[in-house]
Protein backbone atom coordinates (compact mmCIF):
# COMPACT_ATOMS: atom_id res chain seq x y z
CA UNK A 1 0.00 0.00 0.00
CA UNK A 2 1.19 3.31 -1.13
CA UNK A 3 1.91 5.43 2.14
CA UNK A 4 0.91 8.68 1.07
CA UNK A 5 -2.02 7.73 0.36
CA UNK A 6 -3.30 7.11 3.85
CA UNK A 7 -3.37 9.14 6.89
CA UNK A 8 -2.98 8.17 10.74
CA UNK A 9 -5.72 7.70 12.59
CA UNK A 10 -4.24 6.48 15.85
CA UNK A 11 -0.75 6.12 17.94
CA UNK A 12 0.11 5.17 21.37
CA UNK A 13 2.61 3.80 22.90
CA UNK A 14 1.24 0.52 23.73
CA UNK A 15 1.44 -1.53 20.62
CA UNK A 16 -1.09 -4.17 21.93
CA UNK A 17 -3.60 -1.49 22.25
CA UNK A 18 -2.80 -0.14 18.57
CA UNK A 19 -3.01 -3.71 17.24
CA UNK A 20 -6.09 -3.91 18.90
CA UNK A 21 -7.61 -0.81 17.41
CA UNK A 22 -6.23 -2.03 13.97
CA UNK A 23 -8.43 -5.14 14.29
CA UNK A 24 -11.43 -3.88 15.22
CA UNK A 25 -10.91 -1.26 12.29
CA UNK A 26 -10.46 -4.47 10.19
CA UNK A 27 -13.43 -6.26 11.53
CA UNK A 28 -15.24 -3.13 10.55
CA UNK A 29 -13.90 -3.54 6.73
CA UNK A 30 -11.86 -0.64 7.15
CA UNK A 31 -8.29 -1.53 5.45
CA UNK A 32 -5.52 -0.71 7.54
CA UNK A 33 -1.75 0.22 7.31
CA UNK A 34 0.27 -0.86 10.92
CA UNK A 35 3.22 1.46 11.43
CA UNK A 36 6.08 1.04 13.62
CA UNK A 37 5.16 -1.87 16.18
CA UNK A 38 8.37 -2.61 16.29
CA UNK A 39 10.28 0.48 16.90
CA UNK A 40 10.09 1.10 20.86
CA UNK A 41 13.70 0.64 21.43
CA UNK A 42 14.72 3.45 19.13
CA UNK A 43 13.09 6.26 21.67
CA UNK A 44 15.26 8.28 22.84
CA UNK A 45 17.68 7.95 20.01
CA UNK A 46 14.54 9.08 17.70
CA UNK A 47 11.47 11.60 18.44
CA UNK A 48 8.52 9.51 20.21
CA UNK A 49 6.24 10.38 17.27
CA UNK A 50 8.42 8.57 14.54
CA UNK A 51 8.97 6.08 16.97
CA UNK A 52 5.34 5.34 18.47
CA UNK A 53 2.65 2.46 16.68
CA UNK A 54 0.39 3.54 14.88
CA UNK A 55 -2.75 3.06 12.59
CA UNK A 56 -2.94 4.67 8.99
CA UNK A 57 -6.34 4.31 7.29
CA UNK A 58 -7.15 5.94 3.44
CA UNK A 59 -8.88 8.98 4.01
CA UNK A 60 -12.27 8.07 2.85
CA UNK A 61 -12.55 6.09 5.97
CA UNK A 62 -10.86 8.22 8.61
CA UNK A 63 -14.39 9.36 10.22
CA UNK A 64 -15.68 6.50 10.38
CA UNK A 65 -12.47 5.06 11.76
CA UNK A 66 -12.48 8.20 14.12
CA UNK A 67 -15.56 7.54 15.47
CA UNK A 68 -14.98 3.24 15.74
CA UNK A 69 -11.93 4.48 18.05
CA UNK A 70 -13.83 6.86 19.86
CA UNK A 71 -16.86 4.42 20.73
CA UNK A 72 -14.27 1.57 21.60
CA UNK A 73 -12.00 3.54 24.07
CA UNK A 74 -14.93 5.49 25.80
CA UNK A 75 -16.60 2.45 26.02
CA UNK A 76 -19.94 4.04 23.97
CA UNK A 77 -21.97 1.76 21.61
CA UNK A 78 -24.43 3.03 19.77
CA UNK A 79 -26.72 0.28 20.11
CA UNK A 80 -29.72 0.82 22.81
CA UNK A 81 -30.33 -0.78 25.78
CA UNK A 82 -32.27 -3.51 26.37
CA UNK A 83 -34.10 -6.08 28.96
CA UNK A 84 -33.30 -9.77 29.25
CA UNK A 85 -36.83 -11.65 28.53
CA UNK A 86 -35.40 -14.67 30.19
CA UNK A 87 -34.61 -12.78 34.04
CA UNK A 88 -35.58 -9.05 33.32
CA UNK A 89 -32.36 -7.88 33.97
CA UNK A 90 -31.67 -4.49 32.58
CA UNK A 91 -28.75 -4.63 29.96
CA UNK A 92 -26.72 -1.97 28.12
CA UNK A 93 -26.79 -2.19 24.34
CA UNK A 94 -23.26 -3.22 24.10
CA UNK A 95 -24.51 -6.79 25.21
CA UNK A 96 -25.82 -9.66 22.96
CA UNK A 97 -26.23 -11.62 25.91
CA UNK A 98 -27.89 -11.41 28.89
CA UNK A 99 -24.89 -12.19 31.78
CA UNK A 100 -27.18 -13.23 34.96
CA UNK A 101 -28.95 -16.25 32.87
CA UNK A 102 -27.14 -16.54 29.16
CA UNK A 103 -30.25 -15.86 27.18
CA UNK A 104 -29.81 -13.79 24.16
CA UNK A 105 -30.96 -10.59 22.96
CA UNK A 106 -34.43 -11.16 21.43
Amino acid sequence: MNDFSYVRVFAHSNALLVSHVGNLLEAAGIPVERHNLALGGGAGELPLTECEPQIWVAPHNYERAEALIHAAMTGISGAPGWTCPGCGEALEGAFDTCWRCGTPRA
